[in-house]
């Protein structure tokens, strides 16, 4: 059997969806791609795509600027671009059919009439998106697009009126998020035949994340002959060429003569490896199983994502609460990317070609900061071979260019965030038996927390920054670097312990375990939080609880509870009347601002009076403390709240901070469910905390390749919005004497009855 749609014909072929609702809808049909868009970041639009897909296709109207790309109340369409990948954009196309010019003004300059450049308004009545598929009419044009797309492919199809000069432009530079987008160094579009059309883009990234560069290389091919070829190179335009090559401002475009309602069907082929491969790619991933079906290809994509979001099936509780479940559920699989070519090929971060063994893949995207939190839990439990492949993608960083790397965007060097908790990743997937090759994935994360980060030679940051002063001192210095780092490093170092106890290293073991107490050094002695101090030793004379100096993206009330590996250490810390004190009071006064980072600012949440922010990482385990305090009530009424009021089912409202790539949708879909992995799964014998689960029947389908269980059955007797306080808790008839589970429980499959009531027990 061929090795094609890595993430997505096995998920078709292999696990069958569950049955339909009693409404018939299936899980895809809850999905409402526009959810949180006129809130989000570049990576997550309404775009047609696959799981972990290489093309997300679909609209972008914003300029250079965070959370650029796609804007829900933006009636406008500047192109479709097919890259939409933290840092990294490419091939922009566009219909056009009004007076031609190569200005693209952007949705923020006045309308110009007919002649308003390539953007158009659009009718947004007619704009509809679904896993797998967008379209709309583009009013200025007359022409309705619509797209789907295979994991490498993209399938456009364009109906035109009659028009004696109908367009389609190829841009290769174009806006994307932040204020600096990217550039391009180097491209050629050439045409091969009258209906196919190749080339490449050299790109890279611009301002701080200079580190990632690459090579787009596109195989694009035609349902008609076009009549013309064209291009141009800054405000010079050169019709009826063969090919064209320059840098930055530069595109082609072909002409038509079309009848009204014309159909042009467009299959392009990308590639980060070579011009070969973006033509295996469209070859072996579009031509063969879909020729020039357009429809054939959207079902494809609407099964592939159907499978994936029917291995959990929800029963019970509101219309509303499905919509926002499966659309999470979405999400945490729309934001990554898979960067290897159908073959197996790839490059890696020196820009070599490397090649995977038959079944791999290679994924890329923003850092794994928290990720241990909502995202790898979601992953391991719904999608192992997710983790899988993760673990393959930083062993063949870590083997080809020296390092894991902690944000692998392009499989690059990135830097982005702090710690490296691509170990936390690593290392659960040996505790969890997903993989196998722990000696090999030990080496990997061993040098990761024992030797200093730096800059490397290929582009970028890797690894641990200031490690040395961070073992030196037993903290991070407050004129070396933030203090926030102390907590990071330290919960790697438990990461790494726990794998070197599980290997038999002792000494090992010790050591780091020992290590990983180290947050405890900057806690400061009276006030009970984290603090900055200098290499001396003194405290920060000017401390102030909701100041952000010295934390990233956080202050001080959020990183106190910042402690993975050690809750029950922190709460001994702090006094468990203090602390149940101070996390209860921090949730009531949060209560008015719901929990809502966007108050103060849209991911930071750093200024008075914030204290609870779910809308970025640091604090998004909060809730779960309530556990350790021995006030379980406290955890599912909150939980529930954040559910209820935190996460909305609008363009305008689903997450009010920094989606980053699926973080908090994982995070919803975890909760929902009534679960939580604390300590990321690291352990032996890891746990998940429970709260109260949003509906009243969850069934999980269990991968067999990984796992012994065929399901896991979470079933909450009389539940409602009311009766959201768990009275009692049997795990496969057993009763429960604390609110956790543990993993292994769950994927050997089994059922965990919750009796639910009105009241706190």
């Amino acid at each position: 059997m061929q090795v094609k749609y890595k993430l997505t014909v096995f998920l078709c072929c292999l696990f069958t969806a569950f049955q339909t609702n009693a409404n018939g809808k299936e899980p895809v049909d809850y999905v409402d791609c526009f959810i949180g868009t006129s809130n989000s970041r570049w990576m997550l639009g309404p775009y047609a795509q696959m799981p972990f897909g290489m093309v997300q296709i679909g609209p972008d109207n914003q300029g250079n600027r965070w959370m650029g790309g796609y804007e829900y109340a933006i009636n406008s369409v500047s192109a479709f671009s097919h890259i939409h990948a933290w840092t990294m954009g490419g091939l922009s196309m566009m219909p056009a059919t009004a007076d031609f010019t190569i200005e693209n003004p952007g949705p923020d300059a006045p309308y110009k009439g007919a002649n308003a450049g390539y953007h158009s308004r659009i009718l947004k009545e007619t704009e509809k998106a679904s896993p797998g598929y967008y379209e709309v009419e583009l009013y200025d044009h007359r022409v309705k697009a619509a797209m789907t797309a295979t994991t490498r492919c993209s399938f456009q199809k364009y109906i035109f009126p009659e028009c004696t000069d109908s367009r389609i432009l190829m841009d290769l530079l174009f806006p994307t998020e932040w204020d600096y987008g990217f550039s391009v160094k180097e491209a050629t579009i050439e045409q091969v035949s009258d209906t196919r059309i190749e080339g490449y883009a050299k790109c890279v990234s611009g301002a701080w994340s200079r580190w990632n560069d690459w090579t787009l290389y596109f195989s694009i091919r035609f349902s008609k002959p076009f009549d013309s070829f064209n291009g141009w190179k800054g405000t010079e335009v050169t019709e009826n060429i063969n090919k064209i090559s320059g840098s930055d401002e530069m595109g082609a475009y072909v002409t038509y003569k079309t009848a009204e309602n014309e159909e042009i069907l467009i299959q392009t082929g990308l590639s980060l490896v070579s011009i070969e491969g973006a033509r295996q790619n469209l070859e072996k991933e579009m031509i063969r199983p879909f020729r020039w079906d357009f429809e054939a290809c959207v079902n494809n994509a609407r099964q592939t994502w159907n499978s994936l979001l029917g291995k959990i099936k929800v029963e019970g509780g509101k219309e509303q609460d499905k919509r926002k479940f499966y659309t999470n559920l979405y999400r945490a699989y729309a934001g990554k990317q898979t960067w290897n070519d159908i073959d197996g090929k790839y490059r890696d971060a020196c820009e070599n070609i490397q090649q995977l063994k038959p079944g791999q893949a290679m994924y890329g995207g923003d850092a794994f900061w928290n990720s241990y939190w909502n995202l790898n839990g979601l992953w391991s439990i719904v999608s192992p071979e997710i983790i899988d492949n993760w673990v393959t993608t930083q062993l063949e960083m870590y083997r080809h260019t020296g390092w894991t790397s902690k944000g692998p965007a392009g499989i690059e060097y990135s830097g982005i965030m702090e710690g490296s908790h691509e170990v936390a990743l690593m290392v659960a997937a040996y505790q969890k038996k997903i993989r196998k090759d722990g000696d090999a994935i030990y080496e990997a994360v061993h040098k990761m927390v024992t030797n200093p980060g730096g800059e490397h030679p290929c582009g970028g940051t890797y690894g641990q920054i200031d490690l040395d002063a961070y073992a030196r001192y037993g903290y991070m210095p407050s004129e070396i670097n933030v203090v926030s780092k102390t907590l990071d490093y330290a919960y790697d170092d438990f990461c790494v312990s726990q794998l070197a106890k599980a290997l038999g290293k002792k000494k090992d073991a010790t050591f780091l375990e020992k290590r990983s107490m180290n947050y405890k050094n900057v806690f400061h002695p009276e006030y009970k939080y984290v603090c900055r101090r200098d290499s001396l030793g003194n405290w920060d004379d000017q401390f102030d609880v909701f100041s952000n100096a010295g934390f990233i993206e956080g202050n001080s009330w959020q990183y106190s509870w910042y402690v993975p590996h050690d809750i029950k250490g922190l709460i001994k810390l702090i006094g468990k009347e203090k602390a149940l004190e101070r996390l209860s009071d921090g949730f009531e006064k949060s209560r008015k601002h719901n929990f809502a980072a966007h108050v103060f600012d849209r991911t930071m949440g750093q200024s008075a009076e914030f204290y609870i922010n779910q809308g970025n990482e640091v604090n998004m385990n909060s809730a779960f403390i309530f556990n350790y305090l021995d006030k379980p009530s406290l955890c599912q009424n909150y939980t529930r709240e954040i559910l209820d009021r935190f996460y909305g089912d609008s363009p305008y409202k689903g997450w009010e901070g920094d989606e980053d790539e699926g973080q908090m949708g994982g995070w919803f879909v975890m909760s929902a469910m009534g679960l939580f992995e604390m300590d990321g799964g690291v352990t032996a014998d890891s746990e998940l905390d429970i709260t109260s689960p949003l509906f009243n029947k969850i069934t999980i389908a269990l991968d067999s390749r990984y796992y012994p269980g065929k399901e896991f059955v979470i079933e909450a007797v009389n539940n409602s919005p009311e009766n959201r306080y768990i009275r009692s808790a049997r795990l496969n008839g057993k009763l429960l004497k604390n609110f956790r589970i543990p993993f292994s429980a769950l994927v050997n499959g089994g059922r965990l009855e919750l009796e639910m009531g009105n009241e706190p027990l």
